[in-house]
């Protein structure tokens, strides 16, 4: 009972700060780090918690599936928010002329 508590506790939490995030940062960019708390943090304590709740039922797979989904397919709407917004911004997602490119 605690360990389920304390599960949603945190994903509850890990959504609420990504929330007042969003509301604090100016730049898209910023905003969508803390999606990716989000989605990875909130969603896999909260489907951890399901699955200690309701113990190995459909109920609880559905719960886990979703986890994995989120935290599987994050990454990809964050990057297509991402070139969406700088689109809208610049006109083009390439880097513009004299723009300094960070490279790895």
């Amino acid at each position: 009972m605690i360990t389920q508590a304390a599960l949603l506790a945190a994903g509850v939490g890990a959504v609420l700060i990504a929330c007042v995030g969003l509301l604090v940062f100016p730049r898209a960019a910023d905003r969508l780090h803390l999606l990716g708390v989000a989605t990875s943090l909130g969603s896999v304590a909260v489907g951890a918690a399901v699955v200690a709740r309701e113990g190995l039922s459909s109920t609880s797979l559905k719960a886990a599936l979703v986890a994995v989904l989120l935290v599987a397919l994050g990454p990809v709407l964050s990057h297509a928010t991402g070139r969406a917004a700088r689109i809208e911004a610049l006109g083009d997602w390439r880097p513009q002329p004299g723009e300094e490119v960070h490279q790895q």
